[in-house]
């Protein structure tokens, strides 16, 4: 195996699935030459041809469309769009096409996308490369949403979205992306960024998509993340001294109601951590579902750790990035009751 950063993983889980799936193809903004802003792709126009990975006008409706009718004429489109907050003028084709294309044809056609993107901050990306809108996708049935929080997952997961016969919607934690962080001062505002890249093979392998992993296992409190959150998670558990079990949900749709069931009932508590903004985020259907199937074992409520509801801030990332702190914050509220 190999020590892959985020980028490397995903990059050679295109070239897997490429080599042995001549219906794959990459397509998207500076995908080809270029190689994405990320680098993500890069090599892969090289290594495969102009047919096979190739740049796209700056349209992603008619990106997300084109992909479509590639998906329903039986290739495995995976498209790239450069940044979350570019994907809405998107949103259109892939609730009324993508997500339906299967419904409406009565199981005649289908849609094999995978539409990935690069969200969430901690990077300076500002207002409009920092959105994390993971829980409007969720909201639409025929749509699967995918996040992985490591390059292991990463590789797996995307090979599985890429294998998976509906479309797959799958967001990168860009504050992820290399692995561990070298500047100075975010080592000093943000210790715990210094996780480590993972050991990943180099060949095919599938990580299932709706099956969640424990990360760290405990029996004080639950706390359910995906992304770099579980990275935030995992540091401030470590920090408070609770024993919190931490949970990668690694998809959200579907997701895995069994392994949080069980852990809540074992915990009888439960903190949630997302990035994305609080009200109707996806903290918010987690919730709901814990109350439903775990009412009788909490022992407090559920708490959410959130990002704000405003437009992400250039000048106060850090004061909107959802920290350790917050959560352990969280964590001794729970412990109270």
């Amino acid at each position: 195996m190999a020590t892959m950063t985020m980028i490397q993983a995903l990059n050679s889980a295109m070239d897997v699935m490429m080599e042995r799936d001549p219906n794959v193809l990459v397509m998207g903004e500076d995908v080809g030459y270029f190689g994405g802003v990320f680098r993500v792709t890069e090599g892969l126009q090289k290594k495969y041809g102009l047919t096979r990975c190739f740049d796209t006008p700056i349209a992603e409706g008619g990106i997300v469309a084109t992909a479509i009718g590639m998906g329903a004429y039986g290739i495995r489109p995976v498209v790239e769009i450069q940044f979350a907050d570019y994907i809405f003028p998107a949103y259109d084709q892939l609730v009324s096409e993508a997500a339906r294309i299967r419904y409406r044809s009565g199981g005649e056609f289908w849609c094999p996308i995978t539409v990935r993107s690069p969200y969430g901050g901690g990077i300076f990306g500002g207002q409009t490369h920092s959105q994390s809108p993971e829980a409007i996708f969720a909201h639409v049935s025929g749509l699967k949403t995918v996040i992985p929080s490591n390059p292991y997952d990463a590789k797996g997961l995307l090979i599985a979205s890429i294998e998976d016969d509906d479309p797959v919607i799958f967001l990168e934690p860009k504050r992820l992306y290399n692995g561990p962080f070298n500047g100075h001062h975010e080592e000093a505002v943000v210790p715990w960024s210094q996780h480590p890249m993972s050991e990943v093979p180099e060949d095919h392998y599938v990580v299932p998509l709706g099956k969640a992993k424990i990360v760290r296992e405990g029996g004080d409190v639950t706390v359910l993340a995906y992304g770099t959150m579980v990275h935030v998670a995992l540091a401030a558990v470590a920090e408070s001294g609770i024993d919190g079990e931490v949970i990668d949900l690694r998809t959200i749709v579907p997701v895995d109601i069994e392994a949080i069931v069980a852990s809540v009932k074992k915990t009888g508590r439960c903190v949630i951590v997302h990035e994305a903004t609080r009200t109707a985020g996806f903290g918010a259907e987690l919730s709901a579902l814990v109350q439903e199937n775990c009412f009788y074992h909490l022992e407090a409520p559920i708490e959410r750790v959130t990002g704000y509801d405003t437009p992400y801030p250039h000048a106060f990332e850090w004061e909107y990035f959802v920290g350790p702190a917050r959560v352990i914050a969280a964590l001794e509220r729970v412990m109270e009751d």
